[in-house]
């Protein structure tokens, strides 16, 4: 990646652990489910202040998610579909996996069911095909290592480089590494969260 021109950053945003990261932190699990929800694009435009940020321009914003299935939830599949198109105009991209539901439900909860394949797939193929010169990636899933591990392989030979981003009340939080690999990490703090909540209520038209 040439030095002293303006870097490309792509956001890639795992949308479940996201939100529950965001309730877990600072409104707890029994909280009303619309909190925990933040606007895509401030998120990523928060990304790219710190440091370095006269050399950084935001090229993608990313959204990884489950669907409802509008036959078993057509409320819910309602509620995806306005947040989805409100993002989708604010220019997110938003890529859906249909929900997993199981045998039991409703009493147990559908799953997610390929999105972090999805994502990471992305991830790493942008890296390569050069859509990017630096890819935040914020997720605290273990299960998108490999593609973290690619990425930032490839950024120690001068190609892309590979960034997390996790919400952290104190540098001890949880967050994505690689052993061998000192990868930036940005952390988003409580004041960091109320500049970019998201106060919609999409359940209702």
């Amino acid at each position: 990646m040439g030095q002293g021109r303006t870097q490309r950053v792509a956001v890639f945003i795992d949308w479940q652990n996201v939100y529950m990261g965001a309730r877990n932190a600072f409104h707890g699990v029994q909280a009303p489910s619309r909190l925990g929800m933040v606007q895509p694009t401030r998120l990523a435009q928060r990304l790219i202040q710190p440091a370095r940020a006269s050399q950084r321009e935001l090229v993608d914003i990313r959204v990884y998610r489950g669907q409802p299935d509008p036959s078993r939830d057509p409320r819910g599949y309602a509620a995806n579909r306005r947040q989805q198109l409100a993002w989708q105009r604010a220019g997110v991209t938003v890529v859906q996996r249909p929900l997993r539901y199981p045998k039991a439900w409703p009493a147990e909860k559908p799953q997610e069911k390929g999105v972090d394949v999805v994502l990471a797939v992305d991830y790493v193929v942008m890296a390569v095909t050069g859509a990017y010169d630096v890819g935040i990636l914020f997720s605290t899933d273990t299960d998108l290592l490999p593609a973290l591990e690619a990425v930032a392989a490839l950024g120690a030979t001068g190609g892309p480089r590979a960034e997390v981003a996790a919400w952290t009340a104190s540098r001890a939080a949880p967050r994505l590494r690689v052993p061998r690999a000192r990868l930036w990490c940005h952390y988003l703090r409580v004041e960091d969260y109320r500049g970019m909540v998201d106060p919609r209520d999409y359940t209702t038209p």
